[in-house]
């Protein structure tokens, strides 16, 4: 499957005219044969890219005192201590800004229930409610892990998309990160690959090639 993989990324981007930014490659992906009006039957799950997305996830962590100081040294993007997360409750602009700007977050479980409360209908709403992170567990280790990670999250609509990787990325390694999410989605998937209508791979704003 990988090499058939290679190939329609190849034709994306060689059909692709050339852009004046750094295009993202994306997956089309459509469902069938699924009720999606179900809750249960949505996908919302996390795939490791072998190969990223060509850059880094930004990571957001709220944290204080050692566990704060541990995020930053794991290359944490951003680590939001007490007193900001209260202010962020109070400015709803600035609390949007946040949950644009980062593509995942970290908290400890200390500021849970007060993330939920103040920020839960903004970052809910994008699906990136924090992970918690439990007393004495490992925060370099989570950081690290969500660096090269993409959220899979089909909602109740059929067809979503999913960015794994750069126009600029090798197309062996672009075909590699694709070939983890059908796995994902096989996995994931009530019937697996009978619930896959198609997948297309395409560039931003590039013609879109089916995968399967």
């Amino acid at each position: 499957m990988k090499e058939n993989i290679e190939e329609a990324v190849k034709k994306a981007i060689s059909e692709a005219p050339p852009r004046g930014f750094k295009e993202s490659v994306d997956l089309a992906i459509n469902l069938h044969n699924i009720d999606l009006t179900q809750p249960g039957n949505r996908i919302d799950t996390e795939v490791i890219l072998p190969h990223g997305r060509g850059r880094p996830n930004r990571i957001a962590v709220f944290a204080a005192g050692d566990t704060a100081l541990k995020a930053k040294g794991a290359g944490a993007d951003y680590v939001i201590p007490p007193e900001e997360l209260k202010l962020l409750g109070e400015n709803r602009k600035n609390a949007r800004k946040l949950a644009d700007e980062y593509d995942f977050f970290i908290a400890e479980t200390q500021f849970m229930p007060v993330i939920g409360k103040t920020l839960g209908p903004i970052l809910g709403k994008r699906g990136k409610m924090p992970t918690p992170l439990p007393p004495n567990a490992d925060v370099t280790q989570m950081v690290t892990r969500l660096k090269n990670i993409v959220r899979i999250r089909s909602r109740d609509r059929p067809t979503f998309h999913i960015a794994v990787g750069r126009r600029d990325m090798d197309a062996r390694q672009l075909a590699e990160n694709i070939e983890s999410v059908i796995t994902k989605l096989e996995q994931t998937l009530k019937d697996g690959r009978h619930n896959l209508k198609s997948v297309y791979v395409k560039t931003t704003m590039g013609p879109a090639v089916r995968v399967i």
